[in-house]
Order: structure tokens, then sequence, then C-alpha cells
């Protein structure tokens, strides 16, 4: 939802962009939750005053999940999450005061923050039968980098979802970037471990846009067997700003873009458009991450529905020139909780035991020559 464009722009004017990224690592952008609640606050009539009063709340998904399972007795949050919201101080791992009086958020309002891994209530037996406890929440992103083994500095996943998500561990040290985002990647005994992240808005969403808006595939899988049939895009590029772009480049108003079209091209060279857009979206991230760190990326770990589209994955090696590795379970936002918690109830006694579980389904190595690879994405940019 790009609705609150305007308030962004209106904090930017009034030269707030680069205190609300020291603060909480995030852009200016609508993607996140402050101008939203601004926008809710100022819009529905007696709204603002209710919140004034305790009787309205915020929350993000988990958030509002924990209260609904435990009746209204649990209203918190993990700081992973509250790190998204545009509203947290990275360092103190609180709610930012200071930004909540900026944006006149009554922090009432807010849920508590807790551990990713913490005693969050009991889900209401009405729902169970029994009341069972509730042990973590954790992010999107932050959750398949916990499954993906991402525990130490330098290791690099990618979630191919509606969206892509490329995350690096930076430890305990918050590293503030001009181009991707600084976020929490949890927080276990009351320590913080940080990554930075390229959210790129647009990712199998292009897949969903050619599917659901122009009926080029019936299934998202078909584009598959598309792209691999051709021998080349054959100059067919596609920019799926759909949302506009996120990282690098950060411009909610651009629009997408497909070049190269002739009497010649298919709805296959479209549905191979897309799916190499999605590698070339996830490179221009990466890059970043190289040259800002000076890191020497070994191996991407991938993973979300979309990475299970060969062609793709075996493209995506090409243009990096690094081998994605693929683990058998690709839905690992789920199974980074079930480990997080499953660790809290003594399962596993550590991170170290339960990811020794993770079982790899396939690792693409680049066949691509190199001087094609770098033509086809200088053509890209």
């Amino acid at each position: 939802c790009r609705r609150t464009a305007d308030i962004c722009s209106g904090l930017k004017k009034r030269g707030l962009e680069d205190f609300i990224h020291q603060r909480t690592g995030l852009f200016l952008d609508p993607y996140f939750s402050a101008t939203k609640i601004i926008w809710l606050l100022k819009n529905i009539d007696g709204l603002k005053r209710r919140a004034k009063n305790g009787d309205v709340l915020f929350g993000t998904i988990d958030s509002w999940i924990l209260y609904k399972l435990t009746a209204g007795k649990s209203h918190l949050t993990d700081a992973s999450n509250a790190s998204r919201t545009m509203l947290f101080n990275l360092k103190k791992l609180d709610w930012d005061r200071e930004l909540l009086r900026l944006f006149d958020i009554p922090e009432r309002m807010l849920p508590s923050i807790l551990d990713s891994s913490a005693i969050f209530g009991k889900i209401d037996k009405k729902y169970t039968g029994i009341e069972l406890p509730v042990y973590s929440l954790i992010g999107d992103q932050q959750g398949a980098a916990f499954a993906q083994g991402c525990f130490e500095k330098g290791i690099v996943k990618n979630t191919y979802g509606t969206g892509l998500f490329i995350l690096m561990n930076t430890g305990g040290r918050i590293h503030l970037s001009k181009n991707l985002l600084t976020t929490v990647l949890w927080s276990l005994n009351g320590k913080a471990e940080y990554a930075i992240e390229g959210s790129v808005f647009t990712g199998g969403a292009a897949i969903q846009w050619l599917r659901d808006k122009l009926a080029i595939v019936k299934k998202a899988s078909d584009t598959e067997a598309l792209a691999i049939n051709l021998p080349s895009n054959e100059g067919v590029y596609f920019v799926p700003a759909l949302a506009g772009l996120g990282a690098p480049y950060w411009d909610a108003g651009a629009r997408g873009v497909i070049i190269g079209i002739t009497r010649g091209t298919t709805k296959a060279h479209l549905a191979r458009a897309a799916l190499e857009a999605i590698a070339y979206s996830t490179k221009d991230v990466v890059d970043v991450i190289v040259r800002e760190f000076r890191a020497r990326i070994k191996k991407m770990q991938v993973d979300g529905g979309a990475s299970k589209n060969n062609f793709l994955m075996q493209f995506q090696a090409d243009i990096l020139g690094v081998a994605v590795e693929r683990p058998v379970v690709v839905e690992t936002t789920a199974l980074g909780a079930c480990g997080l918690a499953g660790i809290k109830a003594g399962l596993w006694r550590d991170r170290k035991e339960f990811i020794s579980l993770r079982k790899v389904d396939r690792v693409f190595k680049p066949r691509m020559d190199r001087p094609e690879s770098i033509k086809l994405y200088r053509k890209w940019k």
C-alpha cells in the first residue's frame, strides 16, 4: 500500500530522513508501519482519541495473531518484528520515544517487546482443548535466516517469496547502509544479533501478475518449462517495478518496464524475462553487500516458493557466479519459528543441535561463461 507516500515526502522535506535512518536502520518508505499508523490516526474519526485512552492497539501480524490466540491476554512482540515498524531504536532495543513524539503515536498502543524465544503466553483452550504455551515470535526473514543457519557473520540467504529478501548476518554490530536496511535478526537472552537486508518489493509477485492479470500461465510453476525451452531471452527484459523499486534503489515512484518486444515475442519470452528479473534484482543487492562489506560470498542459501523453480536457481547461480544451495525444506520461516520455540521448550539443547537437522536438496553451480553473464546483467542495468 503506497497511500502514505505523501507523508513520507513531508517528513523528508522536514529533513528527518537521516534521523529516522540512524535510529531505526530503515528508510523513509510507505512499506513500513509508522506512516500507516499516522494515516489511520488522521483519517479514521475518533481513532486518535480512542488510542490515547488505551482502547486501540497496534501490532504487526505476529502480535495480532498472539492477541487473538491468547483471547486478549498477550499484547506482545519480539525485537525482530518491532525493528520493522520504523518506531524501534536499534541500540536501545525498545520503542523510540522521540520518534513516537515526532509521529504523534501514543506509546500505550504498542506491544511490549520480548526476546525472540520467550514465554509469550498460552493459547486459549477454546482453540485447542488445552492451554498450549507460545515460545517464539520471529519476523519472516529472520525466521528463515535462523532455519538456514545464518549464525555467523557473512552468511547470506535469499528468500524468494512475493518479494525478495537478501540478508547477511553482521553479528552484534549495527551496520548502517546507504542502500540496504539494518534490522534485528533476533534477540536471545537480552542480546541482539543484527543483519543488513535488501528488500526487493516485487519478486514472485511478477510471476503472479503474469498468471493472474495476463493469464500467460495457469500455474506459477509453468514458467520453468516456458523459460527452459528458449535458447536465450532474445533481448526481452522486464523491470518489475509493480509497487515501486525497493533495495537498492528506493524509488517509490518507479513503474514497471518491459523492453525488447518484437512480433516474434511470445509468452515464453515474458515468463523468462520475469524469472531473469528476479535473478538480476538479487544481484543488484548482492553487489551492494560485496561493495560495502568487501565480502567474498562463497555461496547463497535460498528458500521460499520460487526457489523450487530450477531454471531460476540455475540462472541465479550463473548471474552471481557462485553456488546456490537449496534445502529440502524451503518454507524456512515456519521452520525457524519452530527451532526457536523448540529450543525454549527443551526439544533441542541449542541452535547448533537444531541446525544439524538441516538437509540440502540441491546445489546449483555456475555453468554460464562469465563474459556472457556480465553482458546480460549490464543490459539489465
